[in-house]
């Protein structure tokens, strides 16, 4: 069914793209043909077409009951996130093959708050382990790596605005996420490399990545604690100051890599609220919102 579909967009976005469409075509211009071109490649690009098995992209980690939810949904992230137009799009190239699909059923709600630790992970803080692991064939991150920081809010944005600064790719919307951080909220950050982030890999540019993917454990606002990614180049974290107890940090890396909220997603429930009077953000002013 993905390969059908997927076959489907892409000869229409080969049709949309010609030069004889260009040349006879009189019911749309060119802005209408490249929204429509659009349209097709986000229902490609966004999971018609199936991934393989799923697996965690973190060693030592069983991914979070979404994550999982999601993987036994063929499709389900790209049904339910298209509207009423890619509905339309999706069966009218599936009933016509009178194909045996129905839609997935709906992804639940991401929880708020991390899971209860698994007796496995709970030995892990007692026995004192490390819980992040490199990917299979690949070195270790260095022993400075292996330290989870608490910061202050000041501390944090201006890692993020560093991050944007350098280009790094990971971390943005400062002026969005310094609002709605709890201004006196200790939040928490860990390297924590996915495997296609990990020291060494290609950065797309031709270059090597030299920073470290972290995984940052934040206090919103109102009191929730939700996760985001940041590019932390090593010599910065390194120079982080160094706190908290070892096996308090093994409890919180733990909860960090566990929490399925993201900024994104807590931004975008916090959208139709926000405003100068309820958190003191102006978004006609700042357009950028956090992970989003």
């Amino acid at each position: 069914m993905a390969a059908l579909l997927a076959a489907r967009a892409f000869t229409e976005i080969r049709h949309l793209a010609g030069e004889v469409r260009r040349s006879n075509s009189e019911d749309s211009s060119i802005e209408e043909d490249l929204e429509r071109i659009r349209f097709l490649a986000d229902l490609c690009l966004s999971g018609v077409a199936r991934p393989s098995p799923w697996r965690p992209s973190r060693r030592g980690t069983s991914g979070t009951s979404w994550e999982q939810a999601m993987a036994k949904r063929p499709m389900g992230w790209t049904w339910h996130t298209t509207g009423p137009e890619g509905h339309a799009w999706m069966l009218s190239h599936i009933e016509p093959e009178r194909r045996n699909w129905t839609p997935p059923p709906p992804l639940p709600d991401r929880r708020k708050g991390p899971p209860p630790m698994t007796l496995r992970q709970r030995a892990g803080v007692l026995l004192g382990r490390w819980p992040i692991k490199a990917p299979i064939g690949r070195q270790p991150l260095p022993t400075e790596a292996h330290v989870l920081k608490a910061l202050d809010t000041d501390a944090v944005c201006a890692l993020y605005e560093k991050a944007g600064r350098l280009r790094l790719g990971l971390g943005k919307g400062v002026p969005w996420l310094r609002t709605h951080l709890a201004p006196d909220g200790v939040h928490y950050l860990v390297p924590d490399p996915a495997s296609y982030y990990w020291p060494g890999n290609s950065d797309g540019r031709g270059g090597k990545i030299r920073w470290w993917q972290c995984t940052a454990l934040l206090r919103m606002y109102d009191g929730e604690q939700v996760s985001s990614m940041l590019a932390v180049l090593p010599e910065t974290f390194s120079a982080l100051p160094s706190t908290l107890p070892r096996k308090e940090q093994l409890r919180l890396v733990h909860r960090a890599r566990s929490t399925e909220r993201d900024t994104g997603l807590w931004g975008r429930d916090h959208k139709a609220e926000c405003s100068p009077q309820s958190c003191g953000y102006t978004p006609e002013l700042n357009t950028e919102t956090g992970d989003r």
